[in-house]
């Protein structure tokens, strides 16, 4: 079985979108949805640098915008014909376009709103996130707790994104907990995910409000608990509530091995969760699109999945 994924914020680099607009009707395609949302999703993906593309009203509508787009590349999603779908954080709209919960420009116009919303309530206070790689689990959200963190992100395979302010941050950077071999400060401007967020809920409940989610065409695997949704509302009010909740990817990957899943391909910008994947789902193949070179590995693996 195949699963599709997309990435959540932190993924984005300078220029990663400039190989995408090369391809035929690319760059009318985004440059449409730029009109639409009010944002320049051309510039910020192939000229804007890296401080500019790390600003959350940017960053989150230029992910949704590159998965969208780099899976339309694959071809449709009855020729792709994922077992299942998920993305991680902001990534779960774009999974959400993917299994026919909204319309292509109902999930920009969404993650849109969300980036704005976010990006508002991190400025009220100076917020931000660090990976934590290796230790123990319960023994780094114990330390988390000590220093008034939120474990933002489970991600599995050894790897918490706690969250909080920045003295806070500073404080575990300097009192790791025992076991965890690094902190890494993550390319985000707020603590995401967390009490913090709450501002932004109720702005994203409002705009969720005027939409009509369809129920989804493919098993949609949601980030509050792993469990795969099959309603549309119910996709769309998790939506809304995962700003201000964490994020437990592990419990996504947990779903996968029930599902049987034996191979995984993370739209772009790939990377992140196909090294997760690589250390939590051993045996499991993956590829990540990172630019359209890795389009016909993609369709190799697809077309060995349709033929088994």
């Amino acid at each position: 079985m195949l699963v599709l994924v997309a990435p959540g914020q932190g993924a984005q680099t300078p220029g990663f979108l400039t190989p995408w607009l090369e391809l035929p009707g690319a760059a009318d395609r985004v440059a449409a949805w730029s009109d639409a949302i009010g944002l320049d999703l051309v510039h910020y993906g192939t000229q804007a640098d890296a401080d500019a593309i790390r600003d959350t009203a940017v960053a989150q509508p230029l992910l949704v915008a590159a998965g969208i787009l780099s899976a339309a590349a694959l071809g449709a999603m009855s020729e792709i014909a994922p077992g299942a779908v998920a993305g991680h954080s902001v990534g779960e709209i774009t999974a959400a376009a993917f299994a026919g919960v909204l319309s292509d420009a109902a999930a920009l116009q969404l993650v849109r709103t969300r980036g704005l919303a976010m990006a508002d309530a991190a400025a009220i206070t100076e917020t931000g996130m660090s990976a934590l790689l290796g230790g123990d689990p319960e023994t780094s959200l114990a330390h988390l707790e000590k220093l008034g963190l939120t474990p933002a992100n489970i991600n599995g395979a050894g790897q918490i994104v706690a969250a909080g302010t920045l003295e806070q941050l500073a404080a575990l950077s300097e009192d790791k907990p025992e076991g965890v071999r690094k902190v890494v400060p993550l390319k985000v401007a707020g603590a995401f995910h967390t009490r913090h967020m709450a501002p932004a809920v109720e702005t994203l409940a409002k705009a969720a409000a005027g939409l009509a989610p369809a129920d989804p065409e493919v098993p949609y695997v949601s980030n509050k608990d792993g469990r795969s949704v099959t309603s549309g509302t119910e996709v769309l009010e998790r939506l809304v509530g995962q700003v201000a909740n964490p994020v437990r990817w592990d419990l996504c990957m947990e779903t996968f091995k029930e599902l049987g899943v034996t191979a995984l391909i993370e739209v772009c910008p790939g990377g992140t969760l196909t090294g997760l994947a690589k250390r939590a789902l051993p045996g499991v193949k993956t590829l990540a699109l990172k630019t359209p070179d890795d389009l016909d590995a993609a369709r190799a693996l697809i077309a060995e999945h349709a033929e088994a």
